[in-house]
């Protein structure tokens, strides 16, 4: 998908949900907001939308302002698995394959219709030159999704498909309202007739 640019003065209409989000862990001036805001780009894209294609170049690291996204990986039969979810305030691409500007290993498409924040990688390492206080958060980020990718790993050798089932409902009620129910057994792992399963048990 073409990145698209909102006209100019749309970022000035109040402060974007990516830059509180920074704030939690860098104080941020005036000058260093605005500096941010030039880095990146505003987009909307509809709903079941892709926004990266499996086997395309990954250009760019997006940052959901609203709406939500998933990732997922499609064998050569077809057949997809899901990978991880993105909802609002949650930031989103195929890392490994941005980092070295490799095709993507994944697809990203959107669940609904996405507002987004996107910024290609030599963009982002001149924002880090000017503001390295942005390394530190982008440290706490990276850390951050380590431990979760680190806790799902656990879950899946720790946990029965219900009990895993129970958690995702716990921690991410927001997610389970906007995914189908074969998407979220590609996540878990299953066929949407367990998980279907599954769910019937928990509510018997």
């Amino acid at each position: 998908m073409e990145q698209r640019e909102h006209p100019k003065g749309f970022l000035d209409a109040g402060e974007p949900l990516l830059l509180r989000n920074m704030q939690r862990y860098v104080a941020l001036d005036d000058a260093e907001k605005q500096c941010i805001r030039k880095a990146f780009k505003q987009i909307r894209v509809p709903r079941k939308t892709s926004i990266l294609e499996q086997g395309r170049p990954c250009r760019y690291f997006y940052f959901v302002e609203s709406g939500s996204l998933r990732a997922f990986h499609s064998n050569a039969k077809g057949k997809e698995a899901t990978m991880m979810f993105a909802i609002q305030d949650w930031w989103i691409t195929d890392m490994a394959t941005f980092m070295e500007r490799k095709p993507a290993l994944i697809s990203l498409e959107s669940l609904e219709e996405c507002l987004l924040f996107s910024v290609d990688l030599t963009t982002l390492e001149q924002l880090l030159q000017k503001l390295p206080k942005l390394e530190r958060y982008f440290r706490i980020l990276f850390q951050r999704a380590y431990v979760r990718e680190q806790m799902r790993a656990l879950d899946a050798i720790s946990y029965t498909v219900e009990e895993r089932y129970h958690r995702f409902l716990q921690k991410y009620p927001q997610i389970v309202e906007k995914v189908s129910q074969k998407q979220l057994a590609s996540y878990l792992g299953v066929t949407p007739e367990f998980l279907s399963t599954v769910k019937k048990k928990s509510t018997s």
